[in-house]
């Protein structure tokens, strides 16, 4: 069955603010996922992208999951160059022309080249 409440505000012309934003939250709260069980080969077939794009020096794709509550989150998808590979802390250094973020080996879910 379909969900009935896709458009909740189209046909009405007025909507309180708290009305949206209570809307707004039950739409994110829909796309809330828990995190990814990842085996160790995909662990490290991620390890050998990154390191292999941090020497090669070309940009990926990669998703993490991002803790948003209890043990849900959602996912985050970018494509970023990477800059260095931490593995005493497990974190990877991707950078792009605004930005530099250290991202968990622990939470990423996938890496394309």
């Amino acid at each position: 069955m379909a969900k009935k409440i896709e458009n909740l505000f189209g046909p009405s012309r007025f909507v309180l603010p708290e009305q949206r934003e209570l809307y707004l939250q039950m739409k994110e709260d829909d796309k809330l996922v828990p995190m990814p069980i990842l085996g160790q080969d995909e662990l490290e077939s991620f390890h050998y992208q990154f390191r292999n794009a941090g020497r090669e020096n070309y940009a990926v794709a990669n998703t993490w999951w991002k803790h948003k509550e209890n043990s849900i989150g959602t996912t985050c998808r970018m494509w970023r160059k990477v800059e260095w590979v931490d593995t005493n802390s497990r974190k990877v250094k991707l950078l792009t022309d605004e930005d530099v973020q250290w991202i968990p080996m622990d939470t990423i879910s996938d890496v394309r080249s």
